[in-house]
């Protein structure tokens, strides 16, 4: 199928190219899919550098969604969410997941992730939607989604325009979050190499990138309410230091909260089809229905 380019001026350098429309397959069963839309952050494209757009034919939410891929810092793909994204579809949510360069630092992603966080922001407000958005993220992908959540632009050290207008996300949803970037007491070996390698320099060399890749750097009564989902058998990042954010975070004033799921591993919320995958969905919708309902106060 020939896919025809089109521009869309939200920005300088901005071009976005429609990829061919497509059917696919989910697991709840077959449907007839929404056609969805890539829009790339470059001409020439840049490798890494855009995100997919999934929108109902009629959106009932105020909020909409952006999701961040997990993967090590360095794996992974924004497709791992569009089961989940059909599946808010259906519940009236307007939806985007972003890649970011994987071969890169941390900085680096985080610059891909918020100007394409900022560029669905732009697509929301072309469309005359609100412009009110919450981010999702699993791992490394919960990661950069809670410094796009927490830390004000350029603040983590990624490039970042100072003229550029910056949209707050309204809420944030985060699984299997690394909270901390610093090694800590019995870190599982392979993350600590993949954090060192997403830092670019180890700890020793240069402790400073991990102070301003680690989400606790960023604690403020003006942070937006967090949704923490934490996996029974997690065993990566620490769900105890969540924990100790999440009552940092309380002691603020900032509506936060955290749901364990019982027999769930890491990085258990990419689909929709087991128990703690469909507990965690009604959790989230839950959780956007109070954020609805009431401002930010979720």
């Amino acid at each position: 199928m020939q896919n025809r380019p089109i521009s869309i001026d939200i920005g300088p350098r901005n071009r976005y190219i429609m990829e061919p429309k497509i059917k696919w397959k989910s697991t709840i069963g077959v449907h007839t899919v929404k056609f969805f839309e890539s829009y790339y952050l470059d001409d020439p494209i840049v490798p890494g550098r855009v995100f997919d757009l999934f929108a109902p034919e009629k959106a009932t939410r105020p909020i909409a969604l952006f999701f961040v891929h997990g993967g090590g810092w360095r794996a992974g793909s924004r497709t791992g969410f569009h089961e989940i994204m059909q599946g808010f579809n259906r519940e009236g949510f307007i939806c985007a997941a972003a890649d970011y360069r994987l071969d890169v630092d941390a900085f680096r992603q985080l610059q891909d992730i918020r100007e394409a966080y900022m560029a669905f922001a732009d697509w929301l407000r072309q469309r005359r939607r609100p412009a009110r958005i919450a981010v999702h993220g699993s791992s490394a992908g919960a990661h950069l989604a809670g410094l796009l959540l927490l830390a004000p632009p350029g603040a983590a050290g990624e490039p970042w325009n100072p003229a550029r207008q910056w949209l707050k996300p309204e809420a944030g949803m985060l699984q299997a979050t690394p909270v901390e970037f610093a090694p800590w007491p019995d870190i599982f070996p392979p993350i600590a190499v993949e954090m060192a390698r997403a830092a670019g320099k180890s700890y020793a060399e240069a402790p400073e990138r991990y102070r301003q890749l680690s989400l606790s750097s960023y604690l403020s009564p003006d942070n937006p309410p967090l949704l923490f989902l934490e996996a029974e058998n997690e065993h990566m990042f620490p769900s105890r230091m969540v924990t100790d954010f999440l009552h940092r975070q309380q002691a603020l004033g900032v509506p936060s909260e955290q749901k364990f799921y019982t027999m769930a591993e890491h990085g258990f919320f990419y689909a929709l089809t087991r128990r703690q995958q469909l507990e965690a969905f009604r959790d989230m919708l839950d959780f956007l229905a109070r954020c609805e309902r009431s401002g930010q106060a979720c």
